[in-house]
């Protein structure tokens, strides 16, 4: 099996909405992580950016199938 990008991956990259959520659920993972390990007393409740992470990838998830103006017609 071979992996291929689509053609048009730079224009995914900069307007796709699931590739947005998916970066801020990557920061909110990174955020939990690095609470849990550096912070004995966090700002929130333990657990809070792994439920925003959650929620976000979720979301991304949902909008591959949502059609975006930036992707109808093959126009930018």
């Amino acid at each position: 099996m071979k992996i291929r990008l689509v053609e048009d991956w730079e224009r995914v990259l900069r307007h796709a909405w699931s590739v947005r959520l998916l970066a801020l659920s990557f920061l909110f993972d990174g955020l939990e992580a690095a609470f849990s390990v550096l912070a004995d007393n966090p700002p929130l409740p333990r657990g809070t950016f792994a439920l925003l992470s959650f929620f976000t990838t979720v979301a991304a998830g949902a909008f591959r199938f949502i059609s975006q103006k930036e992707f109808r017609n093959g126009e930018n």
